[in-house]
């Protein structure tokens, strides 16, 4: 019987973001896509993740800001998660050279004709430099970034900048645990996912190679069989 698996995405990124997981896992899990984009706080968004999944218990996957997210799910209801994926996440809270660089974002992206720009330097910023100027990766990348939009990103960018220190809680993660991330990956780089892996117990650390902080589109296919390990193993 498939496996309900809830997928949460990142920062300007929606369903397509998972689509080649969600079509190479489909033997093995029953995926849904949470929808992050309508919540300025990282609480407002586990809040509605909890009220929507359609079922009392998952197994979870977090890319980047949907790590945060993930993260926040184990604080709020441990209960229902039955496995964690944490993929290109993040470890901690900002630092003051990073939050700036958000509050920068936030502020180009009010301005007339501000958010295209800030989206494509900050979508091919998180790609492998022999990626970054592929067109069909770029374009699923744009697109995803237009559909979230620019007050959403603005909601997006506002929780992360607010949300709490999540590292506290790794110890206490008690679920089977995949910590993944791209080997190059400059935007949540290797060696927090190895300080992760240490922390939760048992957690196991799947690295990609040739690979930026997008692993679900970069190198779809070692993502989706790093995913089917965890969640049959």
């Amino acid at each position: 019987m498939p496996i309900p698996l809830l997928l949460l995405p990142g920062l300007l990124c929606d369903g397509a973001l998972w689509a080649p997981q969600i079509e190479a896992l489909r033997d093995v899990a029953e995926c849904r896509v949470a929808d992050l984009t309508r919540d300025d706080s990282i609480p407002g968004m586990v809040g509605r993740i909890l009220d929507e999944a359609p079922w009392d218990t998952f197994a979870l996957a977090g890319f980047s800001m949907g790590g945060s997210a993930a993260l926040e799910v184990m604080r709020q209801a441990p209960q229902r998660v039955t496995r964690l994926a944490l993929l290109d996440a993040g470890l901690g809270v900002d630092t003051p050279e990073r939050a700036d660089e958000r509050r920068r974002g936030m502020a180009m992206a009010t301005r007339p004709r501000g958010f295209q720009p800030i989206a494509r330097m900050l979508l091919t910023s998180m790609l492998h430099p022999d990626r970054a100027a592929d067109p069909v990766l770029g374009a699923v990348m744009s697109e995803m970034a237009e559909r979230v939009g620019r007050e959403a990103y603005i909601r997006q960018q506002t929780a992360m900048l607010h949300r709490e220190d999540t590292a506290p809680l790794l110890r206490t993660i008690r679920c089977p645990t995949l910590v993944l991330c791209g080997r190059q990956d400059r935007r949540t780089p290797l060696e927090w996912h190895e300080t992760m892996a240490r922390e939760i117990p048992g957690a196991v650390l799947e690295v990609i190679d040739r690979c930026g902080h997008m692993s679900t589109l970069e190198v779809p296919e070692a993502t989706a069989a790093a995913m089917r390990r965890w969640l049959t193993a």
